[in-house]
């Protein structure tokens, strides 16, 4: 199976760059199964219903959330009627929608996406997201209930997602990190055959502050003052990403590659 994982989709400019780039992605590669991490789409903070339809017409076969999840007020009927978005599965108990479903493929294949939020430098603290992750994994065996997993792990702390991996090797197709918008150099397979980068990167404009217009957030760390609300960045945009290959027998990874197209970044892909 052909998977991509898209970071985190940064306001108006990454969802246009999505909008232009994923059809043509998902032909070029044979792409089977495509998950976008949507949580930063709407305005940099959370995601509405329309901008999570046009991810859908893009080409996204699963849309991912995260500690943003319920900033814009419709997700929290959306994220109940659109089956294909997921929150985090260790959110609030009585939060809508749900961490972690089964999908299938253009061919029949089952693939389970999950979602955790992590706890190391976040905001607050959640449940627990490696029992959480481990109860959904052993109900969703790899190579039996499913063909293929994917975690998207959401979190600040480096060694928090690379835990994760471990945790998952062996049990998950991927496992990749998002929420920190910077593209990490550590995409491999692990010994268990679970291929693992620890943060996909963001579709965004790389020449800002995290996807942010350079002015308020430089400001603020200059001088400690806040003047104005942080507008994501407009300028060029680089979509960031994972394309793994997977064995359907067991699920487990053969190939991963960084995922570099358009904007400022070296771009990166799939080669031969």
């Amino acid at each position: 199976m052909k998977l991509l994982f898209l970071g985190d989709v940064m306001g108006r400019a990454g969802r246009a760059a999505v909008a232009e780039r994923l059809p043509g992605l998902r032909v070029a590669w044979k792409l089977d199964f495509v998950v976008v991490n949507g949580e930063n789409a709407s305005g940099g903070m959370g995601l509405t219903a329309a901008h999570a339809k046009g991810l859908f017409e893009a080409g996204a076969d699963v849309v991912t959330l995260g500690d943003h999840a319920f900033d814009q007020k419709d997700m929290l009927q959306e994220a109940e009627r659109e089956p294909r978005i997921i929150r985090p599965l260790n959110y609030a108990k009585a939060a809508p929608g749900r961490g972690a479903r089964v999908f299938t493929d253009g061919r029949g294949r089952r693939v389970l996406v999950a979602q955790v939020l992590g706890n190391v430098f976040m905001r607050r603290a959640y449940d627990d997201p490696f029992s959480a992750v481990d109860a959904v994994l052993r109900t969703h065996p790899l190579g039996g209930a499913v063909q293929a997993a994917v975690v998207d792990v959401h979190c600040e702390a480096t060694s928090e997602k690379m835990a994760m991996g471990h945790f998952c090797d062996g049990r998950a197709s991927l496992v990749v990190g998002t929420h920190t918008h910077i593209p990490t150099a550590d995409a491999q397979i692990l010994p268990g055959g679970t291929a693992f980068q620890g943060d996909a990167g963001m579709c965004g404009d790389y020449n800002s502050v995290i996807g942010m217009d350079r002015a308020e957030p430089m400001r603020r760390f200059v001088t400690g003052m806040t003047r104005e609300r942080f507008t994501p960045a407009m300028g060029a945009v680089t979509l960031s990403g994972v394309y793994v290959e997977t064995d359907d027998a067991t699920g487990r990874a053969t190939r991963i590659e960084m995922v570099r197209q358009g904007g400022r970044l070296v771009p990166a892909g799939p080669g031969e």
